[in-house]
This record gives C-alpha cells, structure tokens and sequence, in this order.
C-alpha cells in the first residue's frame, strides 16, 4: 500500500497573507529550475516508487500523423490495479475528498483504473527561458489580483503561496493560439443527453499578428477568447467575446454576446464568478471553464503542501475517435472504464470565501499537477461546508505542440446526480488548430456584430 507523503519544501513552509505584495524569489532558489527543479518548478526525482523521474517529456510516437488525431504514445500500458468502493480505503491516503464521495455516491459503477505513472509532459524551450526569467523578477500585486513583470511563461515557479499556485495555472501555456471544435453534454440523472457543440478560440496578447505594446489599446489584456455555438439550431449562431485581463480587479474582465436571434451585441458582465456557464443547464459556473478561470479575490488562497495522488492522466483512450459520445457519457458518469488515472504529486490548495464576498461555492480545494500547472482536481463546497461538486479534469499531452491541456474536463453535482463534460471532439475530423494568425482588430465588438448570422 502507497503511504500518504505530505511534501512540504522550503519554498512552501512560509505560507503568507494573499493580500500581500508578493516579492518574486531569490536567485538562488531560481537557479534551481532545470536542475533539481524541472524547468518549470516541479521536482525532477521520482519517489522511489511509482512516481518516476520527469526526463524531458515524450516526443510524438511513430505512428502519429500530423495534423491527425493524438494516438496512445503508451499502447502497451495495462491496468496495474482499479480503484471501487469495495477497496478505496486501502488507497485512501492518496485520492480526493471528491473522489472519495463518487465512491460512496455511485458504488456499482464508479472505478479508477490505475496505469503506470508516465511524466510525459513538456513545454517550449521559449516558456522554459521566460519561466526563469518569471522567477525572480514577476510579482504580484493589487492584493495579488494582478501580475507586474509579466508576459509569457509560469509566473512563479517556486511558488511561496497558494495564490501564486493559481495564477500558475491560470496563465499556463497553452499553444498561443489555438481553436478547437468540442462539445458539451449535460447528461439527466437517468443518462439521457443531448450535446452543445462550441468552436472555440484563444489568443494570447503576444501572439497577435500587430503585436506591438506600445500600440495595443488595452495593455492588462492577458488573452482574447471567443465562443461560437454551432448547434443545436436552438442556440447555433450565438457567439461570446471576452477581453481576459490580467489584473480583473483593476480592470473586470470585459465580456460581449452576439445574440443570433436579436442580431444585436450586447455586454455581458454576468460571464465571471459564479454567473451561469453558457448552455450548462445550471451545472457550472462562468469561473468553472478550464477547471479555474478568473479574478481570484474573492478567495482567501492557503497552500497545503504537496500530496501524491491518483489523477487521470494521458488520458489518449478517453480521446480515441473509435469512440462515440454513448460510449463515454453513462447515467452518473463518465465510463470510468476509458479513463486512466496515475499517481502524481500535486499541489494542494485550499480556497475559503472572504467576509462580505459573495461565491455559490463556499470553499473550493484545489489539486494541481506539479508537471504541467493544471488544476486536475477541485472540489467545491457550499455555503454550509457540504461537499457540493466535483470536478475532474482527463489530462492529455498534444506532443506535437508541447501543450499540455484537457481532452475531457467533467464536473459532478453529488446532490442532483447529474454531471457537465466538456471537451468531446471524438466524433470531429480536425478538432484542435494550433498556431492560427489574428489580429487585435479581430476581436472588437464590431467585429462580432460584422460576423454574426442567422
């Protein structure tokens, strides 16, 4: 039996006051980013277990076609043990409290594979140079609403807070620019579903064709993001454009709708915190997407430690298109049987509500893989302490790219018995298109209003 480890260094025993002016830190402790430390923070030497040393990554596998779907670079991998609710507690010491629950809610069907432990993730050389560059000259600031010194990369590598742990994930790579085509489902307790189809589009400031500090209007903006429905018709031809900034408290972030039907732009300002996530049917919030996302002041952020837990990872089979959308989505939850789960150390992080603010969620607890920045585990609590949500991310590494990021990101309500999962692209050709060229001008309210339809 694997021994809970609570892995608390130096960098992380003085956990400060988030509202504090965090300075970055000492050369010393930066100097060890690709040595003991991988290029981006997390520990390079295995456990002397099943958690082995992180050497580079995986490179994409021979049989990879570019521009095609991510096949299984592990096919030979076979199931070392599975994780139900007739053994979990032997296994205690390394799941969630999240997880814990699915065991008790969902006892017949809910199942955790367990798979070797493969580090394969990775970054761009260029987010490694500007991770180092990050680590002793990035700071928070506005009560650690807001970054200085910042552009690219992790910001704070050798984080000394839990706040400084979430902006690592907030602001983590992912491709510079990318859209992709997926979908969401939003399955009744009994597994009946239909599914919204989204096309997606992100980027990043400094990945824009007129890049140009000096002459961008608005230089908080971290990444521009827009959404367009595709189907049902009910819905299709509605598209929503946001400006995310980086400091949302200064500046919130600045949302637009295009309704189809009205053929009018609107703003949205209901697209942040805890406002209704598009087409979710009531099962996330607007903070919910990419697991976290969005001003973090309305949270008091402690940093627990580091915890070796099971969390799903290389999840290729999940993502195979030999698989329909009826084979993933079941009554409860996903199947558990396409999933896979590794042990990995992960940051753990706890946020409580603070006095005066208002959240649906009261406490969230966060556990985010040292490997790539990704939150991959948050259980969300309501304003009672009662364990509400949980939300599990299947991680997956485009190693065409170096992009580490999410094939399927689920979200299960223990109370309702119903569950969101967003991501499907099984059933689409092409889903992911990494690299794509925009302009600043792209992404202007008249610009939405020019491009509406129906």
């Amino acid at each position: 039996m694997l021994m809970k480890k609570t892995l608390i260094g130096s960098a992380v025993a003085l956990t400060l006051a988030a509202g504090n002016v965090l300075a970055a830190v000492s050369a010393q402790d930066a100097a060890r980013l690709g040595k003991d430390l991988t290029p981006i923070g997390a520990e390079k030497k295995g456990n002397g277990g099943a958690i082995p040393a992180w050497t580079g990554g995986i490179e994409p596998p021979a049989n990879f076609k570019a521009g095609g779907k991510h096949v299984d670079p592990f096919p030979g991998d076979k199931v070392q043990f599975t994780i139900t609710a007739q053994n979990y507690t032997k296994y205690a010491a390394n799941l969630t409290e999240g997880q814990i629950a699915m065991f008790k809610k969902y006892p017949e069907t809910y199942k955790m594979p367990v798979y070797q432990t493969r580090r394969s993730s990775a970054y761009p050389k260029d987010i490694y140079d500007a991770t180092v560059k990050n680590a002793t000259s990035t700071k928070l600031v506005e009560g650690g609403n807001g970054m200085e010194n910042y552009d690219v990369g992790i910001p704070f590598p050798v984080p000394k807070d839990g706040l400084e742990v979430i902006w690592n994930h907030i602001v983590r790579y992912r491709g510079g620019s990318v859209t992709r085509v997926i979908g969401q489902a939003t399955p009744q307790a009994n597994g009946t579903y239909s599914v919204v189809k989204f096309r997606d589009e992100f980027t990043f400031k400094n990945k824009l064709a007129d890049y140009d500090p000096s002459t961008m209007k608005d230089n908080n903006i971290l990444f521009y993001f827009k959404q367009d429905v595709v189907s049902p018709a009910r819905l299709a031809g509605n598209v929503l454009l946001v400006h995310e900034t980086l400091n949302q408290v200064k500046e919130p972030r600045k949302a637009w709708i295009y309704n189809a039907g009205q053929r009018r732009v609107r703003r949205a300002p209901q697209v942040a915190y805890d406002g209704p996530g598009t087409a979710a049917d009531g099962l996330r919030t607007s903070d919910n997407f990419d697991m976290y996302n969005g001003a973090p002041d309305r949270y008091n952020w402690k940093l627990i430690g580091k915890k070796e837990v099971y969390i799903p990872y290389n999840s290729y089979k999940l993502n195979s298109d030999t698989l329909k959308y009826d084979d993933i989505i079941k009554a409860g939850h996903i199947n558990q049987d396409l999933t896979r789960y590794e042990l990995h150390r992960v940051w753990h992080v706890e946020a409580t509500l603070k006095a005066g603010q208002r959240h649906i969620y009261g406490k969230r607890t966060f556990y985010i893989d040292e490997d790539t920045w990704q939150a991959t585990e948050i259980d969300h609590f309501d304003g009672r302490g009662d364990l509400w949500r949980v939300a599990e991310a299947h991680n997956i590494f485009f190693y065409d790219h170096k992009v580490p990021w999410y094939t399927i990101e689920t979200l299960y309500d223990l109370q309702s018995g119903r569950y969101l999962a967003l991501g499907l692209d099984n059933e689409e050709t092409q889903p992911y298109d990494f690299g794509f060229t925009r302009s600043e001008k792209d992404y202007t309210p008249a610009a939405l209003r020019r491009a509406g339809v129906r």
